[in-house]
C-alpha cells in the first residue's frame, strides 16, 4: 500500500469508524469509551451464550466418528455385514463433503440461523435413525443422512461467528475451538468405549439428541442475526450436482485405491475420469451460474486460495498423524487402545495451547503473518521428528515430537479459517467457510489414503523380507496383526520383525507428510497481511479508496 494512502495509523481511528460506520464526532479523549461502547453493542453478553451452544454443534460433529469407532466392532457383532463395515464411515464421510459447500450458499442466500438449525435437526434425525438401524444396509444409509447434516454443523458454526464476530476478536476464541477439537479427539473413543460396554452400541447415536436439544434450544431463543431477504435467485442445482458427484469420486477414489481395488484397476480409473470431468464440468457451470454454489471470484483473492491449499495441507497431516501414530504406540511401544488415545495429550495439548495464544497476539495486534509460517516450520519439523522413530524410541520422546507436531497445527488450525474469511466479502461468508472447510475435509481424505497406502506396503513389504529371512513364509505374514493382543500372542521373532516393519511404516508415511507440510511452508511465505476487519468499515468521502483498501475492507 502506498504511503498517499489515506490509512487510519492506528487501530483506533479505524475501529471509530468501522464501529459506527462514520467517523465519530467525540473528541478525541472518549476515543477508548467510544470503541468500548460500539464493541458493546456489536457483542452483547449473549454472544457467549451463543458461542457456547456453537461449540456443542461443533463437538456434535467432530465426536460422532471418535465415538462410532469403538462401537463398531459390537455393531458387527450384532448386526453382521463385516464386508460393508467400511461403508459406516464412508457414507458419512461422502454425505459430509458433498453437502458442506451447498449448506454454505444456503446460509449466504436465505439466512445462516434457519439453515444451521435445519442441519441440526437432519443430524438428529440421522443420529436417530441410525440408532434403531436392523442390518448393516440400514445403518449404512441412515448414517449418510447424519452426514448431510453433519456438513451444515461445521460451515454453520464457522460462518455464524464470522458474522457474529470481527475477525480482529476472534482470535480469542481460537483456544476455544482447539479446545473443542481436542476434546473430541481424547474423549471420543473413552466416550465410545464407556456407552458401548455399559448402555449398548446404539447409544453411541442416541447421545447426540440431549447435546443436540441443548445447542436447538439456545440457539433459537438467544442467536440474533441481521434479518435477510429471501433471495430470488435459484439455486444452482447443477453446480452442485456436478459437485457432488466430483467430491464423490475423490473420496471413493481416496478410500478404495490400494485397498478394495489396485490403483491401476478399471474401477479406480473410472472413478478418477469421472472425478475429472465432473470437477471441470462444475468449473465451468460456475462461470455462468446468477448464484453459483462456489463463486470462483473468491479465489482470485491470494491470501483466500492459500489458506485454502494450507488447511488441505493440514488436513493431510493431522489425520494421517491421528491414525498412524496410535498404531505405532500399540504395536511397537505396547501401549493398551485406550492408553494409545491418552499418549496423543501432548499434540492436542500443545496443539489447544499455542491456538489460544497465537489467537490472543493476532487480537491485541492484528497481525498473524508469523503464524502460518511458524506453524509450517513446526509442522514440517515435528513431522520430521516422528519418522526418525524406530523401535527403541521411548513414549517421552515420542511425546516431545508430538507435541512439536501439535504446536504447528495449533498455529495453522484456525488462522486458516480466519485469514480466509477476511478474504472475503461478508456475502460471501457461507461459501468461504465452507470452502475452507471442504479443502481441509478433502486433504483429510488424501492424507489417511496415501499415507495409509505407503504404511502397509511397507509393513507387508519389511514382514515378508523378515520371513524370508527367517524361512516363515507367509505364515508369519499372515499372522501379524495391528491388533495389540494379537501381537502379545505372536512368536517373539515374528512379534520383533512386526514391530521393526511398524516402525518403517511409520518412517515412511510421516517422510511423506513432511515433504507435504513444505508446500505449506511455501504458501505461507506468500500471505499478504491484509488488516483484520474491527466491523464494517467503509471509505472516507474525500478520498476514493485505493486497490489495497477495497481488499481491506471488502476481505
Amino acid at each position: 500500500m502506498s504511503s498517499t494512502d489515506k490509512q487510519p495509523k492506528s487501530g483506533r481511528t479505524e475501529d471509530k469508524q468501522t464501529a459506527g460506520g462514520r467517523a465519530p464526532e467525540a473528541p478525541e479523549l472518549s476515543t477508548d469509551k467510544a470503541v468500548k461502547a460500539a464493541k458493546a453493542e456489536k457483542q452483547p453478553r449473549s454472544v457467549r451464550v451463543v458461542l457456547l451452544a456453537l461449540m456443542i454443534a461443533m463437538l456434535l460433529a467432530m465426536l460422532d466418528n471418535m465415538i462410532i469407532g469403538t462401537a463398531m466392532p459390537t455393531i458387527v457383532g450384532e448386526l453382521g455385514g463385516l464386508e460393508h463395515l467400511s461403508w459406516v464411515v464412508t457414507a458419512y464421510t461422502l454425505a459430509t463433503a458433498a453437502s458442506t459447500p451447498i449448506w454454505g450458499k444456503l446460509g449466504d442466500l436465505y439466512g445462516r440461523k434457519g439453515v444451521f438449525l435445519a442441519a441440526i435437526v437432519i443430524f438428529l434425525i440421522g443420529s436417530v435413525l441410525s440408532g434403531m438401524a436392523q442390518d448393516m444396509g440400514q445403518l449404512i444409509g441412515f448414517r449418510a443422512i447424519q452426514g448431510l447434516g453433519a456438513g451444515g454443523l461445521m460451515v454453520g458454526v464457522m460462518a455464524i461467528i464470522g458474522d457474529l464476530i470481527p475477525p480482529r476478536e476472534r482470535g480469542k476464541y481460537q483456544g476455544m475451538m482447539a479446545g473443542v477439537m481436542a476434546l473430541a479427539m481424547i474423549g471420543g473413543p473413552l466416550v465410545g468405549g464407556t456407552i458401548t460396554d455399559h448402555l449398548g452400541w446404539r447409544w453411541s447415536f442416541y447421545i447426540n439428541l440431549p447435546l443436540g436439544a441443548v445447542a436447538l434450544i439456545m440457539i433459537t431463543t438467544v442467536l440474533h442475526l441481521p434479518r435477510k431477504d429471501r433471495s430470488k435467485a435459484k439455486v444452482d442445482y447443477l453446480g452442485a450436482a456436478l459437485l457432488t458427484v466430483g467430491i464423490t469420486s475423490i473420496v471413493l477414489v481416496t478410500t478404495w485405491g490400494g485397498t478394495e481395488y489396485a490403483w491401476s484397476s478399471a474401477r479406480i480409473l473410472e472413478l478418477i475420469a469421472l472425478g475429472v470431468v465432473s470437477l471441470a464440468g462444475f468449473i465451468f457451470v460456475q462461470t455462468k451460474a446468477a448464484e453459483p454454489i462456489m463463486p470462483l471470484h473468491i479465489f482470485r483473492n491470494r491470501n483466500f486460495t492459500l489458506m485454502s491449499v494450507i488447511g488441505f495441507v493440514t488436513g493431510f497431516v493431522m489425520f494421517g498423524a491421528t491414525l498412524f501414530l496410535p498404531l505405532f504406540q500399540q504395536a511397537v511401544q505396547g501401549a493398551s487402545a485406550t492408553n494409545s488415545g491418552l499418549l496423543l495429550l501432548p499434540m492436542l495439548l500443545a496443539m489447544m495451547a499455542i491456538s489460544l495464544v497465537a489467537g490472543r497476539v493476532t487480537t491485541s495486534t492484528g497481525k498473524y503473518k508469523i503464524f502460518p509460517i511458524m506453524g509450517s516450520v513446526l509442522m514440517v519439523v515435528g513431522l520430521y521428528l516422528l519418522s526418525t522413530m524406530d523401535t527403541g524410541t521411548s513414549r517421552f520422546t515420542s511425546g516431545l515430537y508430538m507435541a512439536v507436531l501439535g504446536a504447528g497445527m495449533g498455529f495453522l488450525m484456525q488462522i486458516t479459517m480466519l485469514v480466509a474469511q477476511n478474504s472475503v466479502e461478508m456475502k460471501d461468508m457461507g461459501v468461504a467457510s465452507s470452502s475452507t472447510t471442504l479443502f481441509r475435509t478433502l486433504g483429510s481424505s488424501f492424507g489417511v489414503a496415501i499415507m495409509g497406502a505407503l504404511f502397509n506396503n511397507r509393513v507387508q513389504d519389511e514382514m515378508a523380507a523378515s520371513a524370508a529371512r527367517n524361512g516363515g513364509g507367509s505364515a508369519s505374514l499372515a499372522s501379524a496383526q495391528l491388533d495389540a493382543k494379537s501381537l502379545a500372542k505372536l512368536p517373539e521373532m515374528v512379534r520383533e520383525a512386526y514391530q521393526h516393519a511398524v516402525a518403517a511404516g511409520t518412517h515412511v508415511s510421516f517422510l511423506l507428510g513432511a515433504a507435504i507440510a513444505v508446500v505449506a511452508l511455501a504458501g505461507a511465505l506468500f500471505v499478504k497481511e491484509i488488516p483484520l476487519r474491527g466491523g464494517a468499515p467503509k471509505p472516507s468521502d474525500d478520498a476514493a479508496p485505493t486497490a489495497d483498501q477495497k481488499v481491506a475492507q471488502s476481505a
